[in-house]
C-alpha cells in the first residue's frame, strides 16, 4: 500500500511540475506554433499516461497473490467507451495539428498571394543555395551574398528561396522551427519570422555525402537598426573589393569580411553549384 501511495504522489508531483512550469520564450513564430501544439498534446497525453500507469501498478499490487485468476467478463459498454474515447483523442490530435499546418509560416502555401518565385508579398527575401558541403545566402534587395552566415532582422517576415546544386539537402534551424528539404532542379520555399535576437545554428538534415557532418552555418538575428548597419557594412566592403555588381561580400563567423568563395572549399564547390542550380 505504501508503494502505490508513493507512486501516486510521485505522479501528482510530476503532473504539477509540467502544468505549472513556464516554458522558455520561442525564438520565432514557427517555434511558437510548434511549442503550442506540443503543449496541447502534453496536456492530453500526461493524464492518460498517469491513468494507465496507476492502473497497471494497482493491478500488479492488488492481484499479486492471485493463484487462480479468472478470465475477464465481456463488457460491451466498457469496450464502446474506451473505443469512443480513443477516437475522440485522435480527432483532437488531428484537428490541432491541422490548424498548425494552416499557419502561413509552417506552410508557406497558406500565406496567400505570391509572386512568380513563390515569395509572399512584403516578405524580405533570402536566396539560399545548398551545395556540397556549404551554404550560400544572397540578399537580392541589398545585393549582398554571404557564406555560412545567415543574418536576419528581428520581427520581420522572411521568405527563403531554396535551391540545391547536385544532391538533396535539408535546411534545418531547430530554434527557429524551420525545416525544408531542398531538391536539385527545383525551387522550394520556407518562411519564418524571428522574434528573439541571438545566435543560432543551421544544419543540413539530409545525408548528402562525406562532408554532411560539417555542413552547418550560423544564424544571427539582429534588431532592425543593427541589421541595417550590417547590410551597409557588407555593401561598403563589397564596393571596396570591387564586387558591387555581383554582391559577393562574405561575412565570416568572427565578423571579418572577405570575398565570397574565399575559402578553398567554397572556391571548389560554390561556382559549380551556382552554375548547376541555374
Amino acid at each position: 500500500m505504501r508503494l502505490s501511495r508513493s507512486l501516486a504522489w510521485l505522479c501528482v508531483l510530476a503532473f504539477g511540475a509540467v502544468v505549472f512550469s513556464s516554458p522558455a520564450a520561442a525564438q520565432s513564430v514557427n517555434r511558437a506554433a510548434i511549442d503550442d501544439l506540443n503543449e496541447q498534446l502534453l496536456y492530453v497525453a500526461l493524464p492518460l499516461t498517469l491513468f494507465v500507469e496507476l492502473t497497471l501498478v494497482y493491478a500488479i499490487y492488488r492481484f499479486r497473490n492471485n493463484d487462480r485468476p479468472k478470465p475477464t467478463v465481456d463488457d460491451p459498454a466498457l469496450e464502446i467507451t474506451w473505443t469512443a474515447a480513443t477516437g475522440a483523442i485522435l480527432i483532437f490530435v488531428g484537428v490541432s495539428a491541422f490548424f498548425v499546418l494552416l499557419n502561413p509560416y509552417i506552410s508557406p502555401a497558406a500565406a496567400g498571394p505570391t509572386d512568380t518565385g513563390g515569395q509572399v508579398a512584403d516578405d524580405m527575401e533570402v536566396e539560399v543555395l545548398a551545395y556540397q558541403w556549404g551554404w550560400e545566402f544572397h540578399y537580392p534587395e541589398a545585393n549582398v551574398t554571404t557564406q555560412s552566415r545567415l543574418v536576419l532582422p528581428k520581427n520581420e517576415s522572411v521568405t527563403f528561396t531554396l535551391k540545391s546544386s547536385r544532391v538533396i539537402h535539408s535546411l534545418y534551424i531547430p530554434q527557429l522551427g524551420v525545416k525544408q528539404d531542398i531538391f536539385p532542379g527545383q525551387t522550394t520555399i520556407a518562411r519564418t519570422k524571428p522574434t528573439q535576437t541571438g545566435s543560432y545554428r543551421l544544419y543540413c538534415a539530409e545525408l548528402c555525402g562525406s562532408g554532411h557532418s560539417r555542413m552547418d552555418a550560423t544564424v544571427v538575428v539582429l534588431n532592425q537598426s543593427d541589421y541595417d548597419d550590417w547590410v551597409e557594412q557588407q555593401q561598403r566592403a563589397s564596393s571596396t573589393n570591387g564586387t558591387t555588381s555581383s554582391g559577393t561580400a562574405t561575412s565570416s563567423a568572427n565578423g571579418t569580411t572577405t570575398p565570397a568563395n574565399g575559402t578553398e572549399a567554397a572556391r571548389i564547390s560554390a561556382p559549380a553549384a551556382r552554375a548547376h542550380a541555374r
